[in-house]
């Protein structure tokens, strides 16, 4: 609904202040000028992006319309999945959390909390992780330093994407006045033409300078301003992850430990401690 708002403003008050002030829409109808600009546009971001990113482009529209994909009832579905846990392992010993960690999918434990048994990447993460633990690599400040290198590589997929749009919106201008000159080069071999011909030439022309500008500012910068936003966001659900384990590591009890986590979210999407504690007080652990 966001970005529906969003390009329905751009478009009524770009289009709809241009007939205000007079203007005639079929001036900007110039189809060639489109394909100019925007086929070089897709060219050169074939050949300036590898194969994964650009099959990772296919699904910017899903994301973008989608937004962050965590609420706050995900976030307390994660701090209780956490809670489960590190409560099943302080009861009953490490190994017990083997069974669940070795068959995600068959988990009746991580079945509870189908936001993250949805979630491969983050199934994978917790596990791994849990993993380690059980085979005894209980050094918090080793684990962290781990744990922030994959959170990193991670990062850095998310900002290829990012960066890969970003220079749309830094090319397209240019390629607006590629298609502009063109357009200009095309009227000066009509330039025997009366003057009322010439001046929809050329205005057309202009239109090259417009599009591409138009398109930089008001969809791809904005894309990929929206794209930072939203991959931000989701780190959050990574580094609770990470913060809970740790916490855990450290040896804190699983009710101190789901705290630490809960501290690490954004406050629109964090829930209060009393909301933790009530989710918590309903689970029931078995191993």
């Amino acid at each position: 609904m966001r970005m529906i708002v969003g390009i329905v403003v751009i478009l009524v008050c770009v289009f709809g202040g241009f007939i205000a002030m007079g203007g005639k829409l079929d001036v900007l109808i110039q189809p060639f000028e489109a394909v100019i600009i925007l086929g070089a546009a897709a060219g050169a971001f074939v050949i300036g992006n590898t194969g994964p990113i650009l099959k990772q482009t296919l699904t910017v529209f899903a994301t973008l319309f989608r937004g962050p994909r965590y609420n706050k009832a995900a976030y307390v579905e994660l701090l209780g999945l956490q809670f489960s846990l590190f409560k099943l392992i302080q009861s009953k010993g490490i190994l017990a959390v083997e069974e669940h960690i070795e068959a995600p999918g068959a988990s009746p434990l991580f079945q509870q909390f189908p936001t993250f048994a949805n979630n491969h990447h983050a199934v994978e993460f917790m596990c791994d992780y849990l993993r380690m633990i059980t085979l005894g690599s209980r050094v918090a400040h080793e684990m962290e330093a781990l744990m922030d290198e994959e959170l990193e590589t991670h990062h850095q997929e998310n900002e290829r994407l990012i960066n890969a749009i970003q220079s749309l919106a830094d090319g397209t201008p240019a390629l607006g006045i590629v298609a502009a000159v063109l357009g200009v080069i095309k009227t000066m071999g009509s330039i025997s033409e009366p003057p009322a011909v010439l001046g929809h030439m050329i205005g057309g022309a202009l239109v090259g300078t417009f599009l591409g500008v138009f398109v930089a500012y008001g969809f791809f910068g904005p894309m990929a301003q929206s794209l930072r936003n939203i991959f931000e966001a989701e780190s959050k659900y990574f580094l609770s992850m990470k913060v809970g384990l740790l916490a855990h590591i450290s040896g804190y009890s699983p009710a101190i430990a789901i705290e630490f986590a809960r501290k690490a979210l954004m406050s629109e999407v964090r829930p209060s401690f009393a909301e933790v504690d009530a989710a918590t007080a309903s689970i029931t652990v078995a191993g």
